[in-house]
Parts: structure tokens; sequence; C-alpha cells
């Protein structure tokens, strides 16, 4: 399992347009093949930040995805931390 999980930040006015322009995108890769959760959302706290998560099956479904995903052009963020994570086992959080 492969986990992709950070944030960017943004200008607080320029946020919520940003998270909207994601929503095809994450509408077509909750849809695609190998993909167990995508989210990119507004911080609950911060004004600038965007909180990304996608959970994928394996390697090979994400690569095939980013091979056509065509995500959104919107100019480089002010600061981005996101990193990938290979996930050899889970269970029930609580």
């Amino acid at each position: 399992m492969i986990i992709i999980a950070g944030y960017e930040l943004v200008g607080a006015e320029r946020r919520d347009t940003w998270v909207a322009a994601f929503r095809d995108l994450v509408t077509r890769a909750r849809e695609f093949d190998g993909c167990l959760h995508v989210a990119v959302t507004a911080d609950s706290v911060d004004p600038e930040r965007i909180n990304t998560v996608e959970v994928w099956r394996d390697a090979e479904a994400l690569n095939r995805w980013r091979k056509q995903a065509n995500g959104p052009r919107l100019g480089k963020p002010r600061y981005v931390s996101v990193q990938r994570y290979e996930a050899t086992g889970g269970g029930p959080a609580f």
C-alpha cells in the first residue's frame, strides 16, 4: 500500500479556489482501479493550508494513475510538505 500525505500552503484568499480546482481530479482518482482513498481539503484551523491524502493499493496503480491524472495547473504553492510512504500492514484505528 502506498500512502501520500502532507500539506501545501497558499494565500488564504486562494485556498478555497485551489481546493475546488481539485474536485474533478479527486472524483476521477476515487473511481480509478487501485485507489483506496484520495482527499484534497481545506484545513479546519489554518486558512492557508490544503491537506492532501492519497491511499493506493500498490505502486503500480499509483504509477498508472499519475500517467493520466492531468491535474489542475494553478501555479506553485508557497510551501509544500508532501511525502510518500509504503505501508506493509494495518488494521483498525479504533
